[in-house]
């Protein structure tokens, strides 16, 4: 009876720290961050869901140059200027976003990248 108890306790516990973040778990692949990283051919990750404000694309281990270039969303503040390091950070507002590097983000690439702003 005990062991039930605890089991039913633990339980509960696990899906009150779960629903405490409205967004979900973090971590990658629509981890639900507001920090996202481009490097060599890929933007990570994606797609994503965040919360309104700022989000932060890092550049990280990028032997070539890229680009934030936005395909669609309410506020799109392009960042056309390519680069191997450094920051890009936006302000997004509520709505779906799409985004491309202009440089490798063909339609067969992983240059491509969705954000949804709740």
């Amino acid at each position: 009876m005990y062991l039930k108890r605890l089991a039913v306790i633990l339980g509960a516990a696990a899906l009150a720290a779960c629903s405490s973040n409205p967004y979900g778990p973090s971590g990658g692949g629509g981890g639900h961050t507001t920090a996202l990283t481009v490097s060599n051919d890929v933007f990570t990750p994606t797609p994503d869901t965040v919360p309104a404000g700022q989000v932060t694309f890092t550049w990280s281990n990028a032997s070539h140059g890229h680009n934030v270039t936005w395909d669609s969303g309410p506020n799109t503040q392009t960042s056309t200027v390519t680069k191997t390091s450094g920051t890009y950070q936006p302000t997004l507002v509520v709505g779906t976003y799409t985004y491309h590097c202009t440089i490798h983000g063909t339609a067969n690439s992983g240059m491509r990248g969705t954000i949804v702003v709740q």
